[in-house]
């Protein structure tokens, strides 16, 4: 499972999504993520996920790939659904014991609840597949740039962002070792209670620590070797300029946000579910 995180991930192709830039990537994602909070109905979720594989299949990153990611993310999406399952009141009760209540209308919030999160951690893992992460730095920091006025250290900000999503599958291939190294000496992670499970990952939490502590110091030192003093002075072999396809790529976010709004006007009307 630990493998299956794909979040911080880079998937080098070439595909039209990766050529787009960095900036427009973030904004799209951003909008994405908004709008996922916008749709209230399930023919907006059906418009909102054949948009999603449409994105997906141009980015030429396999589907497999990117559902991996869904298996790190059970537990929550399993967590969210009990949750409305069970605590969302309605009208249409289908079950009732003690304080638990399953109704229609928890199924149907738990459902989409579920399908929200789902299109939530493929949508944001589409942009770090797709960039890479001196990419992902330099469009953060653009963004950014406008609150370098009211001292907000913008370059600071897309660095660390940047380096925490960087070493994501580090930590994760170290955990993986780590937890291999422990289980060849008889450790055993998967029986006992919850509380026995909990105690049998301080092995594998110590030295995780310790490693991520030593990997900081050495990025550290390597910066300060190669005389890194953020952003004074400083200047990008690669500079950001947007192309005709940028420019397409913002006029069909446009589109895709208008037939979000006008899917949200419609909900109102009886025919929509």
């Amino acid at each position: 499972m630990i493998r299956d995180i794909t979040i911080g991930q880079y998937y080098p192709v070439k595909s039209p999504i990766h050529d787009i830039d960095a900036r427009v990537k973030l904004i799209i994602t951003f909008l994405f993520i908004l709008t996922l909070f916008f749709v209230n109905t399930f023919l907006g979720y059906v418009f909102v996920i054949l948009c999603l594989s449409a994105v997906i299949r141009a980015s030429k990153v396999p589907l497999k790939f990117m559902l991996r990611g869904i298996k790190g993310i059970m537990i929550i999406i399993l967590f969210t659904a009990f949750i409305n399952v069970f605590m969302t009141r309605g009208e249409h009760i289908l079950f009732e014991w003690k304080i638990f209540t399953v109704t229609i209308e928890g199924i149907l919030i738990a459902v989409k609840m579920c399908i929200r999160i789902v299109l939530l951690v493929i949508g944001s893992s589409v942009l770090t597949l797709t960039t890479t992460p001196i990419q992902l730095t330099d469009g953060i920091e653009y963004i950014l740039r406008p609150f370098k006025k009211i001292g907000v250290p913008a370059h600071e900000i897309a660095m660390m962002m940047t380096i925490a999503l960087r070493f994501i599958p580090t930590l994760l291939d170290e955990t993986d070792k780590i937890m291999k190294a422990q289980q060849a000496r008889g450790a055993d992670f998967d029986s006992g209670n919850l509380i026995q499970r909990a105690k049998s990952l301080i092995p594998i939490l110590v030295p995780l620590f310790i490693s991520s502590f030593r990997r900081a110091d050495e990025l550290a030192m390597a910066m300060e070797a190669r005389c890194y003093h953020g952003d004074e002075n400083r200047t990008r072999m690669n500079v950001m300029v947007l192309k005709s396809s940028d420019y397409k790529a913002l006029m069909v976010l446009a589109l895709y946000c208008v037939a979000i709004i006008a899917l949200r006007i419609a909900s109102v009307l009886p025919f929509v579910w």
